[in-house]
């Protein structure tokens, strides 16, 4: 099934806004602490429990739109429930800080496990949107596959030895600058091993 065209902009929110709202509502709530059941949860534990519907309901109408969700929503969104479910259940931020080490583990772990075979799964997923040689999606999907490894190091790092504060910052705009950042980079090799496919 072919995927179906969304406005830019609408795209965006959908895939962005769920983590813009998860940095404000912490923003906000982040010093409260709130009485459910007879249980206090903090903020941090509050926002969790109430970025997972968003997820969901955002994931749900990126499908709704264009018929089609990657391998990468799909597992993302799988994580952040489960490691959100946790957090809320144990009453313990700790499993949601470490969603993004286990994503970016997971996605190291498959390219890898391709590469060792010969395969680029880089290129399953992203071909039609980056034309490349082989040649390029084997060396892209290497340094991805490093890339991936240091920010699960970077996650753990920050979580672990810094202030909540920091990780949110971390989570809001220091991973998506970092994959933009590691992407810009490519550039010279986008061009090398690009591929010219107007001919038909």
């Amino acid at each position: 099934m072919t995927e179906k065209q969304v406005n830019p902009a609408l795209r965006g929110a959908l895939e962005y806004g769920p983590i813009v709202l998860f940095f404000a509502a912490y923003t906000f709530l982040k010093d409260q602490t709130f009485m459910v059941a007879g249980t206090e949860y903090s903020g941090f534990v509050a926002v969790t429990a109430m970025f997972i519907p968003v997820l969901v309901l955002a994931t749900l109408a990126m499908w709704k739109l264009t018929g089609h969700l990657s391998k990468m929503q799909i597992v993302t969104l799988v994580l952040v429930i489960g490691f959100g479910g946790l957090s809320i259940w144990f009453n313990d931020e700790r499993f949601f800080k470490m969603k993004p080490t286990m994503i970016y583990l997971l996605f190291a772990g498959l390219l890898g496990f391709g590469l060792m075979r010969g395969e680029s799964y880089l290129e399953a997923v992203m071909d039609k949107a980056l034309p490349l040689e082989r040649e390029g999606w084997m060396i892209l999907t290497k340094r991805l596959a490093v890339f991936f490894l240091l920010l699960a190091v970077a996650n753990e790092a920050i979580w672990r030895m810094m202030s909540t504060d920091a990780w949110v910052n971390f989570k809001t705009f220091g991973l998506p600058v970092a994959t933009f950042g590691f992407f810009m980079s490519q550039a010279g090799l986008f061009k090398r091993f690009g591929t010219d496919e107007e001919a038909s």
